[in-house]
């Protein structure tokens, strides 16, 4: 089974025994952040440093000013590493332990932007916006994400790319000091609150968008007070009966429609900036209709774009059964499961293993790592 494990450039970078590190565990292959959401991360073995913030969304290379000229939107460039290629640093020292880079690169979430440039973000039937989340069906962010996918995905020496957040983004995401626990929202109520209204996706809703958002915030309140979600197996069935069925078609129409034409943008712009052969996965939930930085897809038209979907390790059951010609995952398409924290496992139907990740696990968990991969030595 091919691995390889994903890594933050400051997992690397100031430590020289780091490359040599993941070659002994069996791994191939690194999937190495260029662009990447805020966040504070351990370094339990780096030589000087016990824990690294990431202060806001940023690209860890010096991003070309022409390719940003007369944009509004545009990434930012980090200051908590120094130096002004952190990326191309880590890359060239993995690169020359002999394992080969793919970049990881974050597209749809960013709360920097965001919060610079509200009406380009997602708001709910409230009117509220969601700083962290990029409306995709805006045309702006169309291009930053398309513009952002040529340029962080195809960095030198890469020889793939892994796109998150490739998507709608939602609710359910950790921001800030998150306070938004006490009424647990099921997959229907996360759906509801994750609804767009801002003028793109009114105009996508069609004539009827003010009677969606009715409806959205009628069948909400019961859920504030606690009531539970319908009683219904299938998550799609449950959001249909609190919505109706013809509201909740015009919302999924306009959203899986977004969703394609984002991915198609991104996808295409990585090709046309890659040469032969640079493979391209992407974050995904087989459930088209849900958000996240694995954001639904619709597995058979985006497998003939892109050579994979990379699945959380939860969510193999529900690719697994698909895996077979004329369902939703195309017949001999790779699946990837990535694995949480903890010790791995193999896990069955998936062809790779993503390794999340590797810089932040103990010793005890990179042992296991070893014998998983390596399961006849020591």
């Amino acid at each position: 089974m091919r691995a390889s494990a994903f890594l933050y450039p400051w997992d690397v970078t100031g430590d020289p025994a780091a490359p040599d590190r993941l070659v002994g565990l069996g791994l191939p292959r690194v999937t190495l952040a260029a662009a990447y959401h805020s966040t504070r991360a351990l370094t339990p073995r780096h030589p000087t440093r016990r824990i690294v913030t990431a202060e806001h969304s940023a690209v860890y290379y010096p991003p070309d000013p022409a390719h940003w000229r007369g944009r509004a939107l545009r990434p930012a460039a980090q200051h908590w590493l120094p130096g002004d290629d952190p990326f191309g640093e880590a890359a060239a020292a993995l690169t020359a332990a002999g394992l080969e880079v793919h970049t990881w690169v974050v597209l749809a979430h960013n709360s920097r932007l965001g919060t610079a440039h509200p009406h380009h973000t997602v708001h709910n039937a409230y009117g509220e916006p969601y700083p962290w989340a990029p409306c995709i069906a805006q045309d702006e962010v169309v291009e930053y994400c398309a513009a952002l996918a040529a340029e962080a995905a195809v960095r030198p020496g890469a020889t793939g790319t892994e796109l998150e957040s490739c998507g709608w983004y939602g609710l359910a995401h950790l921001h800030a000091h998150d306070k938004i626990g006490g009424v647990p929202l099921g997959p229907a109520g996360q759906f509801l609150m994750s609804l767009c209204f801002c003028p793109a996706c009114r105009r996508g809703y069609g004539p009827d968008a003010d009677a969606l958002r009715t409806a959205v915030r009628t069948a909400l309140e019961p859920l504030w007070r606690g009531a539970p979600e319908p009683d219904l197996p299938e998550e799609w069935a449950r959001i249909e009966r609190l919505l109706g069925p013809g509201p909740a078609a015009a919302a999924r129409t306009h959203r899986l429609a977004a969703a394609r034409r984002l991915q198609a943008a991104a996808v295409d712009a990585v090709r046309a900036a890659a040469g032969p052969g640079f493979r391209i996965l992407l974050h995904a939930d087989p459930v088209p209709h849900r958000s996240g930085p694995n954001p639904g897809v619709e597995a058979d038209w985006l497998l003939t774009r892109a050579d994979g979907l990379v699945l959380p390790h939860h969510l193999l059951p529900l690719a697994a059964p698909h895996r077979r010609p004329g369902t939703v995952l195309a017949a001999n398409r790779p699946v990837v499961a990535a694995l949480g924290g903890g010790p791995p496992h193999p896990v069955e139907g998936a062809d790779e293993l993503r390794l999340y990740h590797a810089g932040l696990a103990s010793d005890t968990d990179l042992e296991a790592v070893r014998r998983l991969l390596r399961p006849h030595s020591g």
